[in-house]
């Protein structure tokens, strides 16, 4: 998971402002605490930092997603958009999710439960 480049956040912030126009400062600026934008396997997830440095002592290639999922480049550099997250902007759970693979999901519950 890494920052998104220059580049890619053009991209990604034009193709947004076309669908949600000046509520992308929303996004940006929210009152409930500092979000941004990460890049993993080609996907753009929305998550907010407290969930992203939890999520730091996870390897890359065990993490499946996290946050909010807002599109993917395609293997051209273009930035396709998921439906979801236009719809539940005002949602107060947005970017607050990890998933993991399988096999280190039951490790996590079994690391919670003591």
């Amino acid at each position: 998971m890494r920052p998104l480049t220059e580049e890619e956040t053009r991209v990604m912030f034009e193709k947004i402002a076309k669908y949600i126009g000046e509520n992308l400062q929303l996004l940006v600026d929210r009152p409930d605490g500092t979000y941004c934008f990460r890049l993993h396997n080609d996907r753009v997830y929305y998550v907010s930092e407290k969930i992203l440095k939890l999520a730091a002592n996870i390897s890359g290639d065990k993490l499946v997603s996290l946050g909010t999922c807002f599109g993917k480049f395609t293997k051209t550099h273009k930035f396709r958009m998921v439906v979801h997250p236009c719809n539940s902007n005002s949602s107060g759970g947005l970017g607050r999710r990890i998933k993991f693979k399988p096999s280190l999901s039951n490790l996590a519950r079994s690391q919670t439960t003591r």
